[in-house]
């Protein structure tokens, strides 16, 4: 599973196997960090890929969002 979380400017890029967390990429320094180190010289993953993917994702959310004409609603 791939996940990528916002949290305003910031956000969070993992992948995680069988419910466990393999590797995150670290957004600022542009990054792979593996949970296992050993895992890092097995695998490779490089991190522009993610990074590409979340751009990709972010303009895919945006445009559904225009075309639904999200707007807020109150209770």
């Amino acid at each position: 599973i791939t996940v990528y979380q916002s949290y305003g400017p910031n956000g969070q890029y993992t992948f995680e196997f069988d419910g466990d967390e393999e590797f995150y990429v670290d957004l600022d320094k542009k990054e792979t960090v593996w949970r296992i180190p050993e895992f890092g010289q097995l695998l490779y993953f490089d991190p522009q890929g993610g990074l590409q993917e979340i751009a990709t994702a972010k303009y895919n959310l945006d445009l559904l969002i225009k075309e639904t004409n999200s707007t807020p609603t109150t209770n």
